[in-house]
């Protein structure tokens, strides 16, 4: 952001705009399909700088829809969407970085690792023209700091499912975005991919990307994050996850058909029928 100079004799009394403490601001969101479908609604929230949220929610709770909105890729009906300040149709409004769920990307596009990275530097090179010198080294950096750079020529269809995420998530650093929205990255990966992503996220939580993340895994989403954000087409709960993940709150979202174990700390949810 360009600080605004007030034309005055002392540098001392420079004024410049406050800084934004919030990295994503959601005022009465909602949204709904072409049909009509109301998906979402009255949706409100704020995450801080850097803050690494859950959201979770049962199957048509709107989770893929949610960051749909905040990308710009889908329109809302309601309210407004603010990230780090600015309105997400605004030219200067921050990076956002988005990783959608493995269902939705064409895996057999005949493309190379490297060339999916390359398209998180469309808007600095632009339309129809080539990728530079500095474009190819944030590729290769973003490579390196998710460990694949041995496999940069590989097409995008022989990777594993957690190296395909991973991909996704270096295409997103080489666009420099400093909020992050992984949609369901766990999906369709094994326990050892998952522990290399966590082990990504940790790494950008230190760099201060904000980062955003929707899950079916309770288990996770309670031990490996702070602060959860249930929905159900609205906001059920928002806190921590002791307190957002309680039968209560759980069954409001998920139904009423619900078993619950209690192993150690952490409570694991079964629904029998995830959808409302």
């Amino acid at each position: 952001m360009t600080a605004l100079i007030t034309p005055v004799q002392s540098p001392a009394r420079v004024s410049r705009p406050p800084q934004p403490e919030t990295a994503v601001m959601l005022t009465d969101i909602s949204a709904a399909y072409a049909s009509g479908q109301s998906v979402l609604t009255d949706v409100n929230f704020s995450i801080a700088l850097g803050e690494r949220t859950a959201i979770v929610g049962p199957n048509g709770a709107g989770k893929s829809t949610l960051f749909k909105v905040i990308v710009g890729l889908m329109p809302h009906l309601t309210g407004e969407v603010l990230v780090h300040g600015h309105s997400h149709h605004a030219g200067d409004c921050p990076s956002i970085g988005y990783v959608p769920q493995r269902e939705a990307i064409d895996w057999s596009f005949p493309v190379t690792v490297s060339e999916v990275v390359l398209m998180g530097r469309v808007k600095e090179i632009g339309w129809f023209r080539r990728a530079g010198r500095a474009d190819h080294e944030a590729a290769e950096a973003a490579l390196d700091q998710v460990g694949l750079s041995a496999l940069a020529e590989h097409s995008i269809n022989e990777l594993s499912g957690g190296q395909q995420q991973r991909v996704f998530i270096a295409r997103a650093l080489a666009q420099r975005a400093d909020v992050l929205l992984l949609d369901e990255p766990f999906s369709g990966v094994d326990v050892e991919a998952q522990a290399g992503i966590f082990d990504i996220l940790d790494t950008l939580h230190e760099q201060g990307v904000t980062v955003l993340l929707s899950t079916h895994d309770l288990q996770s989403a309670t031990t490996r994050f702070d602060r959860l954000i249930l929905l159900n087409r609205r906001v059920v709960a928002d806190g921590p996850a002791r307190s957002v993940l309680s039968p209560e709150r759980l069954a409001a979202a998920y139904g009423g058909r619900l078993t619950f174990w209690q192993d150690g700390a952490p409570i694991t949810v079964t629904a029998d029928d995830c959808c409302p």
